[in-house]
């Protein structure tokens, strides 16, 4: 008997694992990529906690797929930011259960626990997710929470002892960290969001760019991840990078959308701004990124931009350049 998890690398999906893994199921634990679990690849440590409690692993890129089926046109809308929480979790949900016969696999587990989250976690809400799923043969599984639930199949043909399972509901960490000390896990993720599309700052990036272009490709979601991002007044995009790591980042994410700025012989930031920016943007983007520079006040430095040289003076004053976040 096999199970496929659903795996955000938190301890609620590690405990809902072991679970079942100490019932001599095998389990292999799948982290469904849709592009927004945050700005750091976490796959080596995933594998490392999934492997903790017997289960291998696999990261599963639905990045493309996300960006044209559930972000901008979800059935049951969005959370309190750009979160559209249930259709995503019926989306992986989906993804997994088309995925049983090539594993040869039974059913799928999450570590989800009923109540705790507001938009997904109750039971409306899952009752969403499975019709949005597809899961017509009753092949979800939620240990943590299973007794506070209708048995599923697994439970019912005996493949997993019900008894075996846990009843938590609510926020609380108590039982949670109850069990991790039982089965002597110390290594897990502090709870919290952990999806971007949660947080006001993120969900303002999204809005702002499909304003100016609706075709977000995924590199476009990506690159929301890192720097400063800038919109100039006629309406080009500007992003900066704000540390050595996020420079790099912006190199590789680069698309044929954005140009980046040369600075030559300066030590600064990396900026990129939009291929067909205006003249007047240009100038704008030119002057903000020597402010982001090594430089000296005042005076006028060669900046590059496709195949032409400028002369550019830095602000004096970073303030100014604070109305054109997006943030």
């Amino acid at each position: 008997m096999k199970a496929l998890a659903l795996f955000s690398g938190g301890l609620d999906s590690m405990l809902a694992m072991k679970l079942i893994s100490s019932q001599g199921i095998e389990v292999k634990a799948l982290h469904i990529n849709i592009g927004f679990g945050g700005s750091v690849d976490k796959s080596a440590l995933m594998k490392k906690r999934a492997a903790m409690v017997g289960a291998s692993f696999e990261m599963i890129d639905v990045r493309n797929a996300y960006l044209q089926k559930v972000l901008f046109n979800p059935q049951y809308g969005y959370g309190k930011h750009f979160n559209p929480c249930i259709d995503c979790h019926a989306f992986m949900f989906k993804t997994a259960l088309s995925m049983l016969e090539s594993e040869k696999a039974s059913f799928i587990i999450t570590g989800e626990v009923l109540g705790q989250r507001p938009m997904s976690q109750r039971n409306d809400a899952m009752a969403k997710v499975k019709k949005l799923a597809l899961d017509e043969e009753n092949l979800i599984l939620r240990p943590m929470c299973a007794k506070n639930l209708p048995p599923t199949k697994p439970e019912i043909e005996g493949w997993v002892d019900r008894d075996k399972l846990e009843g938590i509901s609510g926020r609380s960490r108590k039982r949670q960290l109850e069990l991790a000390a039982e089965f002597g896990l110390e290594d897990f993720e502090s709870p919290g969001g952990g999806c971007l599309l949660t947080l006001e700052s993120f969900a303002k990036k999204i809005r702002d760019f499909i304003k100016f272009d609706e075709n977000m490709e995924v590199n476009d979601a990506q690159l929301l991840k890192y720097g400063r991002h800038l919109r100039l007044p006629k309406g080009a995009k500007m992003i900066i990078g704000r540390n050595e790591l996020e420079n790099e980042f912006l190199r590789q994410l680069k698309t044929d959308k954005y140009e980046e700025i040369k600075l030559f012989d300066l030590i600064g930031a990396y900026s990129l701004v939009d291929s067909k920016i205006e003249k007047e943007d240009l100038d704008l983007a030119l002057k903000i990124a020597l402010t982001y520079t090594k430089n000296e006040q005042g005076k006028s430095y060669k900046l590059g931009f496709k195949d032409k040289d400028y002369q550019s003076v830095a602000f004096e004053d970073k303030t100014k350049i604070s109305e054109f976040f997006v943030n």
